[in-house]
């Protein structure tokens, strides 16, 4: 892109930060260009024209002038409310989380892909409360490999059998099939069912999900496998992941109808 340029462009908001006095820094996700951050001018004083499109937890088609540093918004075409993730604090949770996760795995001004409509899709579902916590296992699997780490998860790592029983292998970087468990003495030991949505959440379009049905056991199990790989393979702890943690819901889905 050209260091300064004035285009239309699809914008995912990702945070808003106070600058000075009246002024406020937004970034957000654009389909054709990745994450910028945005100088809005007097944003914070009273009758700004673009309060109500600019707030958080909203995504729309803008006018701006782009460029490498600081980019500027004209105007604003069109916006969609994510209105139940605004009013509601553990799906406002799981969205932050997944767009922390989304703004920490790639760096400003790069293109990120098929990830502005996978994200958009995630939104989408943990704003009609479609298994948030499921959504943002999706997420956070399929990000590993902007992570550096992308563990192998269609056959074991060893032998690339696929037709006997699998365990998790943080060693081996993968799944491991039962005939070489023997490898690994930490191996997570997993149930197949865990190991089952790990290979179906890793290369799952969340733009085609409807509804995501696990057994409150085995998403646990999932969760506990997640930390294990974000804490020792990434080495990363967000704030607002600690902030799910701390709400207790990643274990407990937020209605009836996430349940078998």
């Amino acid at each position: 892109m050209a260091q300064q340029m004035i285009t239309n462009f699809n914008g995912i908001l990702l945070f808003r930060r106070d600058y000075r006095e009246r002024d406020m820094l937004i970034k957000f996700l654009t389909a054709e260009y990745g994450k910028k951050m945005f100088f809005i001018r007097g944003a914070r004083r009273r009758g700004f024209k673009m309060a109500a499109e600019l707030l958080p937890f909203t995504m729309g088609e803008y006018v701006g002038d782009l460029r490498d540093g600081l980019s500027f918004i004209n105007s604003v075409k069109s916006v969609q409310y994510f209105e139940n993730i605004s009013q509601d604090i553990a799906l406002n949770a799981y969205a932050t989380y997944v767009m922390n996760l989304l703004d920490v795995a790639y760096p400003d001004n790069q293109p990120v892909g098929r990830w502005y409509q996978q994200l958009t899709s995630a939104l989408q579902l943990i704003d009609q409360n479609v298994a948030p916590a499921l959504v943002a296992n999706v997420v956070e699997i399929q990000m590993l490999g902007a992570f550096g780490v992308a563990p192998e998860l269609r056959g074991c790592t060893v032998c690339g059998r696929t037709d006997l029983p699998f365990d998790f292998s943080e060693s081996y970087g993968g799944l491991l099939c039962q005939q070489h468990w023997h490898l690994d003495p930490h191996r997570l030991r997993a149930s197949q069912a865990a190991i089952f949505y790990l290979r179906q959440f890793s290369v799952l379009d969340l733009a085609k999900v409807h509804s995501i049905k696990v057994k409150p056991n085995t998403a646990a199990e999932l969760r506990r496998i997640l930390d294990e790989i974000y804490n020792n393979s990434v080495g990363l702890r967000l704030k607002s992941k600690r902030f799910i943690d701390q709400m207790g819901s990643w274990y407990q889905p937020l209605k009836p109808r996430d349940e078998d």
